[in-house]
C-alpha cells in the first residue's frame, strides 16, 4: 500500500494533530511513513498543511503535484488551494464550514463562499462535504473537527487505515479525558449518508 495524503486548513483547527493520529495509526500497523508539515502564521488563523505518505520505499515526505490520493480539508478555501497536488480522480474530504479571514471580517475583503464551493464540485469527482456545524453541535465541541474528518476519510477506503487504527493512536497521544468525545468525532459518520 502507497498513499499520499495532505491534510490542510487554518491554525487552531487540529491539523497536525490529525496528521501525527494518521502517521502514528499506519506505523503501529508496521507501514513506513514520512510527514512534513508547514504551519506559517497558525496562531494568527494562517494556513497550516501536512503532508503523510505511508508506504513502502518512500524518499521524501514531499507529495508532488498531482500524485495525492486523499485531501482532508478542515477549511473550504484551504482545500481549493491544495487542488493542484491531487491526482486525477482523487478524493477529497472536506468541512463545509468556512474559516473567515481578519480581512473578511473587518470588511476589506470578501470570502466566495458559493464560488469555493462551486470549484469543488466541478473539480473533484469523489467529493464528501462534512457538515461539520452541525456535527459540532451534536457532539458538544467543533474541537473535535479533526478526528471527526479522519473517520470521514476512513470510510472513503483511500487512507488504507479502519477506525480502529486511528481510534488506537488516539488512546496513544490524546489524553484519556478526551477519548470518548473523540471517539464519538471519529465513528459520526457512520450510517450517515456522505456526498
Amino acid at each position: 500500500m502507497n498513499k499520499n495524503i495532505i491534510l490542510c486548513g487554518v491554525g487552531g483547527q487540529g491539523t497536525i494533530l490529525a496528521s501525527k493520529l494518521m502517521a502514528a495509526a499506519a506505523m503501529r500497523k508496521g507501514f513506513e511513513v514520512k510527514t512534513a508539515e508547514t504551519i506559517g502564521m497558525a496562531q494568527r488563523g494562517g494556513s497550516v498543511f501536512s503532508h503523510v505518505r505511508i508506504g513502502e520505499g518512500l524518499k521524501s515526505p514531499m507529495i508532488a503535484p498531482g500524485k495525492a490520493d486523499i485531501i482532508i480539508a478542515f477549511e473550504l478555501a484551504e482545500a481549493v488551494r491544495h487542488l493542484p497536488f491531487l491526482k486525477e480522480g482523487g478524493t477529497v474530504v472536506a468541512s463545509l464550514a468556512p474559516i473567515f479571514p481578519v480581512s473578511t471580517m473587518i470588511g476589506d475583503s470578501s470570502y466566495p463562499l458559493e464560488e469555493v464551493l462551486q470549484h469543488l464540485k466541478q473539480s473533484v469527482k469523489n467529493l464528501t462535504l462534512i457538515d461539520s456545524e452541525a456535527a459540532a453541535k451534536e457532539l458538544g465541541s467543533m474541537k473535535v473537527l479533526n478526528v471527526l474528518l479522519l473517520g470521514a476519510a476512513v470510510r472513503t477506503g483511500e487512507l488504507g487505515l479502519e477506525l480502529e487504527d486511528i481510534e488506537a493512536a488516539l488512546h496513544e497521544k490524546v489524553p484519556a479525558k478526551f477519548h470518548e468525545l473523540n471517539e464519538r468525532a471519529l465513528r459520526y459518520t457512520e450510517g450517515k449518508n456522505l456526498s
